[in-house]
């Protein structure tokens, strides 16, 4: 280990790689042997968050000046709360406001817990802040256990479902003192963007509130859209297949996926063993560790949690040095660009290429790498189509009992049931052919590389961040955002974060507020468009 990755706690030097290998064929015989096990477990969830450096300083908040509450970020809302010069009562109170005068167009809530936000509120502005997330307006994706608010997973399954707990994730933001506001809309079980169970379409993206058919991302969209909405100052959603970075590059947020075990999936609803991970969708780099630092650590109800790394200070590798006019990240970052990444004249290419030309400014290693041997193969729809057979397990007796409760998402799970048992132990032992690949060839001399598909890395359980890198102009005039997938070694979270804040430090597309939905209140009033059984089918674990 350096003596620079030594001093930054580092948590994917040394024998991260191997370990995690291990760790991962571990699981990956635990899935084949034994199963997933039940939805719920009987006893609530751990409450007590490991230690964490969410009392410091925070990065980027400096001149933080009290205006509109809801366009501060995470960070800056902490930072006037640690003040005094804002409460959490003027916080949720902002946030409230915009909720019942918007979301009936974002429609980015299943259920809003109005009253109860208020009185966690003002209980907690007569406390002397002890953590970030003190007072802070949260959204919680609708497939997280909240004790005595319904939990429903946007499915007929879960319709009347109301946990007696927590899961840990949220048991573990409110114990740092975060607000709950409500539970925020998912696609049915996890399976699509947000709609009804019958596929009528919710959630809008926050960028063209007035035109429902734009996709919003994966099934956290409702997470996302409150974020960028400024319903909720940050939130939470899960990914199986892209359903937090995939979000977020749709809605110009920040979303960390992290490596698998990383944050405890106790107290959610789930879809695979192995694939299924829990993670931050935030306005910027600084807010998702912050997030991060509050949700990560073991967890004994969550045995994929246990023998891991130490939770290192994920806030302090978002703190980028300042030298001669110039940025420079918290420790060295060697970034991988795949071959014809940034080719074209597209949009996308040109902020793409843009973003690595700013980053090669400002102190990232920028090289270039070759794809591993079998690469299209072994992440292929072939592969993944097989992955998709371990979500079946969990639901075996609804599939049994009553195929109608799975309503719009039926098809999908059809076709998982029905992959052939060999085809699912090939999966298994290709995986490991492909996490190998990944550790030991792809990011061989890097530390993080980008992605163009979230496939890859949602496969193998590694780290994957998404992050806002420009715009485009779509069809019917309106800017969508453009994002930037990258990822990283197991346990290498602080890497994404540095190389994110980094490249936040010198640009401002993350700065960038949706139009106010206001003006498209008369389009948002046409009928929504219903997702079909074949376009879930397609779009596969989200």
């Amino acid at each position: 280990m350096s003596d620079e990755a030594g001093a930054a706690g580092l948590a994917d030097e040394g024998p991260g790689r191997r370990r995690f290998l291990a760790y991962m064929t571990a699981l990956t015989a635990t899935a084949a042997a034994t199963g997933s096990g039940s939805l719920a477990g009987a006893a609530p969830a751990h409450a007590d968050p490991d230690p964490a450096p969410l009392t410091g300083p925070l990065p980027g908040t400096e001149d933080v000046q009290v205006g509109d509450l809801t366009e501060l970020t995470l960070a800056g809302a902490a930072t006037l709360i640690r003040a005094r010069r804002i409460s959490p009562v003027d916080l949720v109170d902002a946030h409230l406001a915009r909720v019942e005068k918007h979301d009936q167009i974002y429609q980015a809530f299943n259920t809003v817990t109005a009253d109860a936000a208020r009185k966690r509120a003002r209980a907690l502005a007569k406390e002397r802040p002890g953590s970030a997330l003190h007072g802070i307006p949260l959204g919680i994706k609708d497939n997280y256990y909240t004790r005595g608010v319904a939990t429903t997973a946007n499915s007929l399954i879960f319709k009347d479902f109301v946990p007696e707990y927590d899961a840990t994730c949220v048991s573990r933001l409110t114990a740092h003192g975060g607000i709950v506001l409500g539970k925020t809309q998912m696609g049915p079980l996890a399976s699509t963007r947000a709609t009804d169970p019958y596929g009528l379409v919710t959630t809008v993206n926050a960028w063209t509130p007035g035109d429902p058919a734009v996709n919003p991302g994966g099934s956290s969209t409702g997470s996302a859209t409150a974020v960028a909405g400024r319903l909720v100052t940050s939130s939470i959603g899960t990914q199986t297949g892209g359903s937090i970075t995939n979000p977020a590059n749709a809605q110009n947020l920040t979303g960390l996926k992290p490596t698998l075990g990383r944050t405890s999936v106790y107290g959610v609803i789930p879809l695979t063993y192995t694939r299924d991970h829990t993670g931050p969708i935030a306005r910027d780099a600084v807010d998702a560790a912050i997030m991060l630092q509050a949700l990560a650590g073991a967890d004994p109800h969550d045995p994929r949690t246990g023998g891991l790394p130490k939770v290192p200070d994920y806030v302090a590798a978002t703190r980028v040095r300042r030298t001669g006019g110039r940025v420079r990240p918290p420790f060295r970052i060697r970034l991988g660009v795949l071959p014809g990444y940034a080719d074209g004249t597209t949009a996308t290419a040109k902020a793409r290429a843009a973003m690595l030309a700013t980053l090669d400014d400002n102190g990232v290693e920028v090289v270039q790498v070759r794809l591993p041997a079998e690469w299209d193969f072994l992440t292929g729809s072939s592969i993944t189509t097989a992955s998709a057979a371990e979500r079946c397990e969990t639901f075996m007796e609804y599939l049994r009992s009553d195929v109608r409760l799975f309503g719009v998402s039926l098809a999908s799970w059809l076709r998982s049931l029905f992959v052939p048992g060999h085809d699912y132990v090939t999966w298994l032992r290709l995986r490991m052919l492909l996490l190998n690949k990944i550790l030991f060839e792809l990011l061989g001399d890097v530390d993080v590389v980008v992605q163009t598909s979230v496939t890859p890395f949602d496969l193998v359980g590694c780290p994957l961040i998404g992050f806002p890198i420009g715009f485009d102009r779509n069809a019917a005039g309106l800017d969508v955002p453009i994002g930037a997938l990258v990822g990283g070694r197991p346990y290498g979270e602080q890497r994404l974060l540095g190389l994110a804040a980094t490249y936040q430090a010198v640009t401002g597309w993350h700065r960038r507020r949706p139009p106010e939905p206001d003006a498209a209140r008369k389009l948002a009033a046409r009928q929504r468009p219903r997702v079909t059984a074949e376009e879930v089918v397609a779009a596969g674990l989200l």
